[in-house]
This record gives structure tokens, C-alpha cells and sequence, in this order.
């Protein structure tokens, strides 16, 4: 016991230092503990610890060496210890922000994602009436005029409303000479295009006024026409689009036989 409490008084020749924060004493060997890496108060903590040994009624020890870990609280860099928590914050997951043409959309209403699929849904409408929306992402017109097509598609589900984005089929769109924007194009069954406009949110009764006027029910005398013989041409001929299209044949009309 008289051992431990000689090696206790070593804990009292602390000094502090300006230049290397404390610095202990002890024979044979010289502990540093630099004020940057380590608390001011780490070498009451170890004189504490020690003072409690030689307290203790234990003779366990019998004069043996006792060392005392003082840093182990000390969290260091890589420690096994943190890596759940640091796995948890990168897994962290930002959902998608929701685009201004993707909101409010109706059962009837689809973006058109080629000049393929533009005829197809054309011709596969029948005799329902079809209204192309061309628009732009950066179109403040086209945004604010969205929420009303919404609306106006919501009041006429048998209405099919396809949406053409300009800036993804910027070259479709110049084959179809649509050169402002927004624009709206209707089409329905054999009569194929029925009008074409451009309208704002301040002018959307011309939208209102041709659905007006197209949505009674009318029967076709012929299977859907959908675009127009030049229109197609067009977009067949155009090399930045996968699309075919064989012109239909002329077929040579026949003089009647004059009388004698």
C-alpha cells in the first residue's frame, strides 16, 4: 500500500506548459499529452483513478505496475463504433421532385413519347376526338395554361389529350411546322386535323369554344385518318427520327366514255 501512494504523489508534479499543455513525470518514461488532441481535464482524471487504487482495501495489485488508460473515451477516426451511424445518414434518400407537366394529369391524358407513337394513338382513337398539346418545360405560358387542360380533360374523359414535350421532339415538332408555343392541334376519326390554335391562359375560351364545338358525338364514315399524307411524309423524310412511312399509291382516275 505504502508503494501505490509513493506512485500516486508522482500525479501531483503536473505542470502545465503553454507550448505542450501537461506533462507528467514518471520514472523511466515521460507521458506528453498535447492540449490539442486531448481535454484539459484528462490529467485530473487519471490522478482521481489512481488516488481510488490506493484507497482500495484490495491487495490484489502487491506492488505490481498499474496502468492506466486514460484516451479510450477518445472516439478515433474509423472507429467501428460510428459506422452505422454514418452508413444511416448516406442512405438517406431525397424523393424526386414532381415535374409541372407530370401534376394533375387525368386518365385520358398521355405524353407522347415518339413520332411512332404520335400516329399510333391517332389512328387507334377512332372516332374520338384528340387534342395534341405541344409544350415546353421552360414555357411560362405552357405552365400556367396546364392546371386549366387538367381541368377541362377531367370534364371531358372521352376527350384523349396527348401531350408533345417540344424541347425532348424539338425536330418532330419542326416536321409538324409547330413553331409557337403552347399549341393545340385537334383530330378526330376519318375528318383527321378538325383546327389548329395557340392559345394562353388568358385567351382559353378559343381552347373552350373548339371543345365546344368537336366533342358531339359524330359518326365517321372511315377508319381514323390521324395525320395528314404531307405531315407523315415529313416526318419519314426527317433522318433524326426512326420513322417509316410508305406514301399511299395515286390511283389514276378513269375519264367516262364520252357518247357518240
Amino acid at each position: 500500500m505504502a508503494d501505490l501512494l509513493s506512485k500516486t504523489n508522482l500525479f501531483s508534479s503536473c505542470r502545465h506548459s503553454q507550448r505542450d499543455g501537461f506533462s507528467f513525470s514518471f520514472p523511466k518514461k515521460s507521458w506528453n499529452y498535447k492540449s490539442s488532441s486531448v481535454s484539459w481535464f484528462q490529467p485530473l482524471k487519471l490522478k482521481s483513478q489512481a488516488l481510488r487504487l490506493s484507497s482500495s482495501s484490495s491487495s490484489d495489485y502487491h506492488g505490481r505496475r498499474v496502468v492506466l488508460h486514460g484516451n479510450e473515451a477518445i472516439p478515433r477516426k474509423g472507429n467501428h463504433r460510428f459506422q452505422p451511424s454514418i452508413k444511416a445518414q448516406t442512405g438517406l434518400r431525397i424523393g424526386k421532385a414532381q415535374k409541372w407537366w407530370e401534376k394533375g394529369l387525368q386518365p385520358n391524358m398521355k405524353e407522347v413519347t415518339s413520332a411512332q407513337d404520335l400516329v399510333d394513338s391517332l389512328l387507334n382513337a377512332g372516332d374520338n376526338l384528340v387534342v395534341v398539346n405541344f409544350f415546353s418545360p421552360g414555357c411560362g405560358g405552357c405552365k400556367a395554361l396546364h392546371p386549366k387542360i387538367c381541368q377541362l380533360a377531367d370534364m371531358h374523359p372521352d376527350v384523349q389529350f396527348l401531350q408533345v414535350n417540344y424541347e425532348e421532339h424539338k425536330s418532330m415538332s419542326y416536321s409538324l411546322n409547330v413553331h409557337v408555343l403552347p399549341f393545340f392541334r385537334l383530330y378526330r376519326g376519318a375528318h383527321g386535323r378538325l383546327c389548329s390554335f395557340s392559345c394562353t391562359n388568358a385567351t382559353v375560351k378559343k381552347f373552350k369554344d373548339a371543345l365546344a364545338k368537336h366533342t358531339p358525338d359524330r359518326c365517321s364514315l372511315g377508319p381514323a385518318k390521324g395525320l395528314e399524307e404531307k405531315e407523315l411524309i415529313a416526318l419519314s423524310a426527317n433522318k433524326d427520327l426512326s420513322f417509316n412511312y410508305m406514301p399511299k399509291p395515286v390511283q389514276p382516275v378513269i375519264a367516262p366514255a364520252l357518247e357518240e
